[in-house]
């Protein structure tokens, strides 16, 4: 049964194929000196900026290629470095739409709600979110903007040959353009200031597309759906049925499949690592193998995110695959999927068993983290820990409850984040109440990677001065996103409902929380291509470990 609740959801979404994204960051330095303390880079290994022409040329070969979730990463990355850069921008927000469209005809629910919706189920669909959007967005809507994003959405769909291929096989080039030349006009100075204009207008553009070109008016109005939740911001959705019962996984930790994390490189799905006691690993696969085939289907003739979508399936079943190892050797497996815990505390150890000094990886913000994390504590506390470093580098974030709930486990007392939304009962004040907390030194780990809930653990462990915060400064995602199942499909939409402050009130919007003790990284080798670079030892973690001795030192 579908959980009907709002789940108050801090994470960072990135554009990833399936499961997590994983990320390299490249770094090269030695410690300076304490009265500056840091990581600094010789100037012999610095790398020399790649042009923003480069950075375009490189983007239009990704959609030319129509790799479009890898176009998507290779702007929003650029856009970091460039942050002031309009053309990036105009790449992302185009590539963005291309990408959220490959999902969707990739992905089964959806195929299958498209095909099963009318045109008034489908309407009844977009005034429902229209009517949360109205309700619950952390911002008052332009609701003129959203209908002309799901123009944008509907005029990249007729120009995409999946989406032709299925709703409009028979339709020449000019019939096309003459559509939507005719739908732009009637819509420009149509007048819409409330839901109801922007359901009328959106049924205006259903009929037009049926009389014109026979498209169906559920393909028309759902394309309008997803433009909707498009022109809010990059973190509010719609989510296919599919996907929601993903995202009630990555709440609960829980999910059926193989176990194993995913991207997409040259035409084939990477594993980049493989969860232990997974079917994944039992069958004998490897972080750095390729799956090239899935039952009988070639990732070369089917698109990537196709290629994925077949990866699920009911618990039991089983799914054929050809993977090739680095050292190209082939083999065939048959797995079964079945039920996957994934931990959202991947590592415990003790870095310095001199010193006393205990290690936890936090990848992830879930239900189970608090439980995850005490286990790992007394583990640590059995082993001699007299100092902890939480290392949250590439934490995507996750419930912000949990993220409280960890941080309650250090801070004694006072505020551990605050949000502040469009209305009144998006605004609360989470306090500090654990009755017994840890007191021992503590250092966080955070970089570029660590976003919105792993960005309120790390603020509120730096403005209670309970610990040191050791690396990059981390993404800026500083916003609360809801989930909320709609009434009328099985499937549903993320909104973003509220921002949120630091202890000190500080917005970690665009501005992430800066780091203590700064480890400045490369993130390109010397010749600017996008290969990584194989280092022998993680200098964050040295850092950090060289801060909880000195943090020992002093006591």
């Amino acid at each position: 049964m579908r959980l009907r609740k709002i789940f108050l959801f801090a994470v960072l979404f990135p554009a990833v194929l399936t499961g997590w994204l994983a990320v390299g960051n490249l770094s090269y330095g030695e410690l300076s000196s304490a009265t500056e303390p840091g990581i600094i880079i010789p100037p012999e290994a610095r790398a020399s900026g790649v042009t923003i022409q480069r950075v375009l040329d490189r983007g239009q070969e990704l959609e030319r290629a129509r790799r479009w979730g890898e176009a998507l990463n290779h702007y929003e990355e650029a856009l970091r470095d460039h942050p002031d850069r309009v053309e990036i921008k105009r790449r992302i927000s185009k590539t963005r739409i291309h990408y959220d469209l490959a999902r969707r005809y990739s992905d089964s629910s959806y195929l299958q709600t498209l095909q099963n919706s009318s045109e008034q189920a489908t309407l009844n669909v977009y005034s429902e979110m229209l009517e949360k959007i109205n309700r619950h967005y952390v911002a008052g809507p332009n609701w003129k903007l959203l209908v002309d994003q799901g123009t944008d959405h509907l005029g990249v769909a007729l120009g995409d040959p999946t989406f032709l291929s299925l709703h409009l096989p028979k339709a020449s080039i000019d019939q096309l353009n003459a559509f939507r030349k005719e739908l732009e006009n009637s819509l420009r100075w149509r007048q819409v200031r409330n839901p109801r204009d922007a359901r009328s207008a959106v049924a205006h553009a259903a009929r037009l597309g049926w009389q014109k070109v026979q498209l169906r008016p559920a393909a028309t109005i759902l394309e309008y759906a997803c433009g909707l939740t498009g022109a809010l911001d990059n973190y509010s959705t719609y989510l296919t049925p599919a996907q929601l019962d993903d995202v009630y996984s990555q709440i609960e930790g829980s999910f059926v499949g193989l176990g194993i994390e995913l991207k997409a490189v040259n035409e084939a799905l990477q594993i980049v690592k493989v969860l232990p006691g997974s079917p994944a690993e039992l069958g004998g696969i490897h972080s750095g193998d390729r799956i090239v085939e899935v039952d009988g289907q070639s990732t070369r003739v089917v698109s990537t995110d196709k290629a994925a979508d077949i990866l699920k399936g009911p618990e039991g079943s089983t799914v054929d695959l050809i993977v090739v190892s680095p050292a190209q050797i082939t083999r065939h497996l048959v797995l079964h999927r079945r039920r996957v815990e994934v931990p959202s505390v991947e590592e415990t150890r003790m870095v310095d068993h001199q010193s006393g000094v205990g290690y936890i990886r936090l990848t992830s913000f879930q239900k189970t983290t608090e439980r995850d994390v005490d286990a790992a504590m007394w583990k640590l506390h059995q082993q001699g820990m007299k100092s902890l470093i939480v290392d949250v580098r590439g934490n995507p974030g996750g419930l912000l409850t949990a993220s409280v709930e960890v941080a309650d486990k250090f801070v004694s007392q006072g505020t551990i984040v605050s949000t502040r939304g469009r209305s009144a009962r998006e605004d609360y004040d989470y306090k500090a109440n654990h009755a017994n907390t840890w007191q021992i030194p503590l250092v966080v780990l955070i970089d570029r990677d660590s976003a919105s809930a792993s960005e309120i653990f790390a603020a509120a462990i730096h403005d209670h001065r309970r610990g040191l915060v050791v690396g990059q400064k981390s993404y800026g995602k500083g916003s609360v996103q809801g989930i909320f199942p709609l009434a009328s499909s099985n499937a549903g939409i993320r909104l973003t409902t509220a921002k949120f402050y630091s202890p000190r009130g500080v917005s970690i919007s665009r501005k992430g929380v800066s780091p203590d003790v700064k480890v400045q990284l490369v993130a390109k080798p010397v010749d600017g291509s996008s290969k990584s670079v194989e280092l022998s030892h993680d200098l964050v973690l040295e850092a950090g470990i060289q801060v909880a001795r000195k943090q020992l030192a002093k006591r």
